[in-house]
């Protein structure tokens, strides 16, 4: 875990990587409950006996059951000195592979900007998730978010 007790220290640490968080597991439980949470019931995430004939084998994640993961990986990684944390959006966002049930993902946090906005400062964040023992990345998406004074 990173502290920043300052927006002059997170301005100082603009081109590295931050840290990576602990493994994360992606059960049938957890894409189940995504499923539930977000009506998306397509069988690839939810029916394991057809997707065991399917291209990856078993169940996956929905993608945005792993993008969702970006609260919890960047908590682990960094925190910010500050009144309150908003989520201001995403930029680029990519799926590049799938997670199978069963694996276990985590996050690597790499701090690409920070600019001043009316009461703090925005954070533009990269996070690459990665399932264990995969070639690609899961997903790679650009998070910002305003840390407020």
């Amino acid at each position: 875990m990173t502290d920043f007790n300052s927006f002059d220290e997170l301005r100082a640490a603009i081109g590295t990587e931050v840290g990576t968080s602990e493994w994360i597991t992606i059960d049938q439980e957890r894409i189940d409950r995504f499923a539930e949470a977000t009506g998306d019931h397509q069988w690839i995430h939810v029916d394991a006996e057809r997707a065991a004939d399917g291209p990856y084998g078993a169940t996956i994640a929905h993608g945005f059951l792993t993008l969702s993961l970006l609260a919890p990986i960047t908590q682990q990684v960094m925190v910010v000195n500050a009144r309150m944390a908003i989520n201001y959006g995403l930029g680029k966002v990519r799926f590049i592979s799938p997670v199978t049930v069963g694996s276990r993902v985590r996050g690597t946090v790499t701090l690409d900007s920070v600019t001043d906005v009316p009461g703090g400062v925005q954070a533009e964040r990269t996070v690459t998730i990665a399932a264990e023992g995969a070639d690609k990345p899961a997903c790679v998406a650009v998070s910002l978010v305003r840390y407020l004074s």
